[in-house]
């Protein structure tokens, strides 16, 4: 069967990288980004935009939530409130807005698969990034809550919580705390985007089956629990 996926952030990163690989197993994708060069440009934090984008682009089957920003690299003190925003608007309210979009469609046609991205911050949280920690342990929450309300539905929701990757995103993070978040790891080394891609392949297909409101670390040995 054809299906369709929209993939948030989709032309960088792990957004990337999954739209390459959804792209090999022959499902359409839709692309949203801020970049020109997207299927559908737009800003997930617009609740209205999404909504409309929803009503053009049709039946989707999968949703990839890969929109995201990391925010300030400082002590919670000194976090600017109009900063702390910024980082939950993007990270939290767009996935939220997305997800209330595109759900009820899901629920129509009684398939679906949703994959959200938290992050190991989320879980443990990292020092000096705690706008970017409580972002990500919110899109845990949302992804645990929304897995149960869908369970009987068809539609599956789960979340990845990644440890650091290697992507345009994390470029900009100050290489002492790369430097550190990397030595947190195990297996020694940041993580691949396509890596990522493979897990969200799988948790996007029939394989998938008795799963949702789940979190799947893919963290080289970093998660411990």
């Amino acid at each position: 069967m054809a299906r369709t996926a929209l993939i948030t952030g989709g032309l960088s990163g792990i957004g990337a990288a999954t739209a390459a690989r959804f792209a090999a197993e022959g499902i359409a994708v839709v692309t949203i980004d801020l970049a020109e060069g997207a299927d559908v440009v737009l800003d997930v934090t617009d609740a209205d935009a999404v909504a409309a984008a929803a009503a053009s682009i049709g039946p989707v089957d999968i949703v990839v939530n890969s929109a995201g920003v990391v925010g300030p690299n400082k002590p919670l003190w000194e976090v600017d409130p109009a900063e702390w925003a910024r980082i939950f608007a993007v990270n939290v309210h767009g996935t939220f807005n997305v997800c209330r979009s595109f759900v009820p469609g899901m629920r129509d046609r009684g398939w679906g698969r949703i994959v959200n991205m938290a992050s190991i911050a989320g879980k443990e949280g990292n020092p000096n990034m705690s706008a970017y920690s409580a972002s990500k342990a919110a899109v845990i929450g949302l992804t645990k809550s929304l897995g149960k309300e869908l369970a009987a539905s068809g539609v599956l929701v789960n979340a990845i919580a990644p440890a650091l990757i290697e992507t345009p995103m994390n470029a900009a993070t100050a290489p002492e705390i790369v430097q550190r978040l990397t030595e947190l790891i195990p297996m020694r080394r940041v993580g691949r985007a396509d890596e990522v891609a493979e897990l969200i392949s799988w948790l996007a297909s029939d394989k998938i089956s008795f799963s949702t409101g789940a979190v799947y670390d893919i963290s080289g040995g970093r998660a411990t629990y």
